[in-house]
């Protein structure tokens, strides 16, 4: 017997300041699903989700949850007042007993569950409510960008959680890596319209382009017909006194039928003011080192940055690295070491936190009076590229419309700040371009844009970012901050990174380590649960890592049978990438599955 879908919508029609946001949309999440959410900046898609969740009140049309099922929203903005701890927020509603999905989330999401509410930043505030969610166990879980504030460690722990989990979810995320990790079906929001197709993110953009080529085919059509029915209303009529009314009339039905066929929205037109070239060496640093009290940020580090280079860093979150970012930009002095810079350098900062906008600003205003924006003598033109442009045309550029110019910036969006901020990058002449976390709240097709626009870009690019996708397609450098004061420079990206990382390990040591941990798994002894020393949650994950050991041994054997064939990278070469990645990937996660329960181990015998 079938079971009853957890989630159903059905003629749901929605309008905002008169424009319509979907009509008519039909919606089915059935269990087990597991959905991208995805769409175009403004088309819609967290409003979308606030109405599945029962949020937002739709104008027209039904939502229906059946008895029993429970629908969670991870909020953007979660309300935390009347309680004291990030803590107390996140597990509020749990059974006794259940406290440790609490800590275990808190872990995993890097969180301090006891730091106070009124203390906490906005991402702590998110990274509660996304624990208190996954902790709480909703048959459904909507997430609107849960990898927001999160470093990448963070995201690969919530990327395992996910994929483990049994309860369905609908996912809105501008992580492309975590969306082809994770998800089987899509939803694509266009136009007022959703569609949906039983695969995950990984054909997207191809069944997108499809839907797209198809629709120019049928546009292209319908304008030879109107052109030849044309053609015939003038030809005809004139040959003949009685005219044929019907045809007359099927001609401007068609008329009314291209009329009112929605445009897709355009791009956004990225290009840099490249300015003046600067001199082949860039930044040269040697010896850097900087501390905190007790605590290193980064010793002994070098490193020459070269005109052209692409260099990403890469670390969790407090690790050091808009640190270092500043010290090679002489903003931050060095306890120990030189920075040296070329000559020439013109640099242009897109920054994380939307910081260099005013929130009561307009679009306007924050384009005409941005510090190093170029005026053409006229207060309603910029210099873009050495040629003068009207704001409200340059604004239209970025996807904004002329009645968004005089709004405030506090009425935009997080994609739309992101786009007002590279407008305004784009249009000032720069060699050195530092890009903090500009990935975030930015649609996939601006992504694409944005990577063309480095990859065509002259000067040198310095970029801070979570996003393993995106540091892949961009870096030619990546530095990894890996702690204790530890920076080391890798050729390439993430991908890149991970793959010489596993190659300048001790395969010796780690096949030890591997057989150390095998033999004690296999020998009896008391259960783990048993042994004292140990919190409730290491206990609990003690007793799991033994199986998960198992299986990513499993997983790694069949990869590398798969990578035997010699074959494989000239036959089947984009699957040759994917499985070094995924090996590579599991290889990491069975080395750190091994130390975990080695350490875990010793803790308990210890106790």
């Amino acid at each position: 017997m079938a079971q009853a879908p957890l989630l159903q919508l059905s003629d749901i029609s929605l309008t905002f300041g008169g424009e319509p946001v979907f009509h008519e949309l039909d919606l089915v999440v059935q269990q087990g699903d597991r959905v991208a959410l995805v769409g175009r900046n403004g088309s819609g898609k967290s409003t979308l989700m606030k109405v599945m969740a029962g949020l937002v009140e739709s104008d027209h049309g039904d939502r229906v949850v059946p008895a029993g099922i429970s629908v969670g929203y991870m909020e953007q903005d979660p309300d935390l007042s009347g309680f004291a701890t990030l803590g107390d927020f996140a597990s509020a509603g749990l059974a006794p007993g259940e406290e440790y999905l609490i800590e275990r989330a808190g872990e995993g999401l890097k969180l301090d569950l006891s730091r106070p509410v009124e203390t906490s930043s906005g991402g702590e505030r998110r990274r509660a409510a996304l624990a208190r969610m996954l902790a709480g166990g909703p048959d459904l879980m909507l997430l609107d960008e849960p990898t927001n504030h999160l470093d990448i460690e963070a995201i690969g722990w919530l990327e395992e959680e996910l994929k483990s989990t049994r309860q369905a979810f609908v996912l809105i995320s501008h992580d492309r890596a975590f969306l082809r990790a994770l998800t089987r079906a899509t939803l694509w929001i266009d136009r007022g319209q959703v569609r949906r197709q039983d695969r995950g993110f990984t054909d997207f953009e191809t069944w997108r382009d499809k839907v797209w080529d198809d629709e120019d085919m049928q546009r292209h059509k319908l304008d030879r017909k109107i052109k030849s029915e044309a053609r015939w209303a003038v030809e005809g009529i004139s040959a003949r006194r009685k005219r044929n009314m019907g045809r007359v009339r099927a001609l401007a039905d068609l008329r009314s039928e291209r009329a009112s066929q929605i445009r897709r929205q355009g791009t956004a037109a990225l290009a840099l003011d490249g300015g003046q070239k600067s001199g082949k060496k860039v930044i040269e640093a040697k010896g850097l080192s900087k501390a905190f009290g007790d605590r290193d940020i980064v010793r002994d580090f070098s490193i020459t940055v070269e005109r052209g280079d692409r260099v990403a860093f890469v670390g969790p979150n407090g690790a050091g690295k808009t640190t270092i970012l500043k010290m090679l930009l002489g903003e931050v002095a060095p306890d120990t070491g030189t920075v040296t810079h070329g000559t020439n350098l013109e640099i242009a900062v897109f920054d994380q936190t939307r910081a260099q906008l005013d929130p009561d600003a307009t679009l306007w205003e924050s384009l005409t009076n941005a510090p190093g924006m170029r005026m053409s003598g006229s207060s309603d033109q910029v210099m873009v590229r050495g040629q003068p442009k009207h704001v409200v045309a340059y604004l239209k550029d970025f996807l904004f419309d002329e009645r968004q110019a005089r709004a405030p910036v506090r009425s935009l969006s997080g994609g739309e700040k992101a786009r007002l901020l590279l407008a305004r990058l784009m249009a000032q002449p720069s060699n050195l371009l530092i890009l903090d976390e500009p990935t975030n709240d930015l649609d996939v097709e601006t992504l694409d844009l944005l990577q063309e626009l480095i990859d065509g870009f002259d000067g040198t690019v310095l970029l801070v970012s979570h996003d393993r996708d995106f540091l892949d397609r961009v870096a030619t450098l990546t530095v990894a901050l890996e702690g204790r004061g530890k920076a080391v420079v890798y050729a390439g990206g993430w991908t890149d990174m991970l793959a010489q990382r596993a190659a300048a390990g001790a395969p010796a040591e780690a096949k030890a380590a591997k057989a150390q941990v095998k033999e004690k798994a296999e020998a009896p002894a008391s259960k783990p649960a048993a042994k004292s020393g140990l919190s409730f949650t290491e206990k609990h994950r003690l007793e799991a890592l033994p199986a998960e050991i198992a299986r990513l041994e499993a997983e790694i054997a069949k990869l590398e049978q798969l990578m035997s064939d010699p074959e494989l990278f000239s036959r089947e070469p984009v699957k040759f990438r994917k499985a070094t990645e995924a090996l590579v990937e599991r290889q990491e996660k069975l080395s750190a599955a091994e130390e975990e329960w080695l350490t875990l181990e010793e803790k308990a015998e210890a106790g």
